[in-house]
């Protein structure tokens, strides 16, 4: 149980991505991805470009509506939802119910939830809303974790969920101190998946991968210049565009954290270990899934 596998590149030779192969932009997947506020509008247009970097047939992008015409400006090869928008510039309660029926009218092959959006009902609505569709395919970042597990209540499951939290987030998740959740990342990202059902991605220096069962891995690298605003969104991406394409959920998760990483790590070499932006990351993931695969 205490044995936690390096992620490199030999190690992913065992969790292969689906080939590439000559065929319409639906074969190669089709993404939602629910994203952005008022206030973080950029999320939405990051987090989507990343997964039409990782190989993407179609990307719906679902933000509030005061920013649709923007996102859908930023990254004009995806289509643009709107979503009603409460006084805060988050969406409202009736976007749970607006989305709830978008997943049941058109087939996506993978769902991620929660980069940009902020905290509030409605997140808890829809995180209900996701559950009960029974994905196979669905990520959760940020404000839709803090959804999923209301104080004083009980874990609900997540069976196959990945969920992508930082410290902050996953002392909300495991009841813990944040200081803990630092302290000892392994340790809590093993007790969050079993708690949950789920893959866990503990994010920080060092990024732990927790399956419910105990198995584990690590990936040190990317460099202090991933820490940076946007960079999650960029992580949540790459994965939900690896999860579209068909990828098993573990093998999606192992490729996204690397990926991550190595790009930061070219990046670093490129521009310098500091001052290079998140929206510049994705670039270099095209050519890293060429060289690995």
């Amino acid at each position: 149980m205490s044995r936690c596998t390096p992620l490199t590149r030999e190690e992913l030779k065992n969790y292969r991505l689906p080939p590439v192969k000559e065929a319409d932009k639906d074969a190669h997947g089709r993404l939602l991805l629910i994203a952005g506020s008022s206030e973080t509008p950029g999320s939405a247009a990051i987090a989507a470009t990343a997964a039409m970097r990782s190989g993407c047939g179609k990307v719906t992008i679902a933000t509030v509506e005061p920013v649709a015409p923007h996102v859908a400006l930023a990254v004009p090869e995806a289509l643009v939802v709107a979503l009603p928008a409460g006084r805060d510039g988050s969406i409202s309660r009736s976007a749970a119910g607006q989305l709830a029926a978008r997943l049941k009218e058109f087939e996506y092959d993978s769902v991620v939830a929660g980069p940009g959006m902020k905290q509030g009902r409605a997140c808890e609505l829809l995180v209900r809303k996701l559950l009960d569709a029974h994905l196979e395919r669905l990520s959760m970042d940020a404000a839709m974790l803090y959804a999923l597990n209301p104080h004083g209540g009980t874990a609900e499951r997540a069976p196959s969920a990945i969920l992508l939290p930082h410290s902050r987030e996953m002392a909300a998740l495991i009841d813990c101190s944040v200081e803990e959740a630092r302290l000892e990342p392994l340790r809590c990202a093993r007790e969050c998946a079993a708690r949950f059902d789920a893959l866990v991605l503990m994010k920080g220096p060092t990024s732990h991968i927790a399956l419910p069962d105990g198995a584990a891995w690590k990936y040190k690298g990317g460099g202090p210049g991933l820490g940076i605003s946007g960079s999650g969104d960029t992580l949540a991406g790459i994965l939900g565009g690896l999860l579209a394409r068909g990828a098993t959920p573990l093998a999606a998760l192992l490729w996204a954290v690397w990926l991550h990483g190595e790009a930061g790590a070219r990046l670093a070499q490129k521009v310098g270990p500091v001052g290079f932006l998140a929206r510049e990351i994705s670039a270099e993931v095209p050519a890293l899934l060429a060289e690995a695969q």
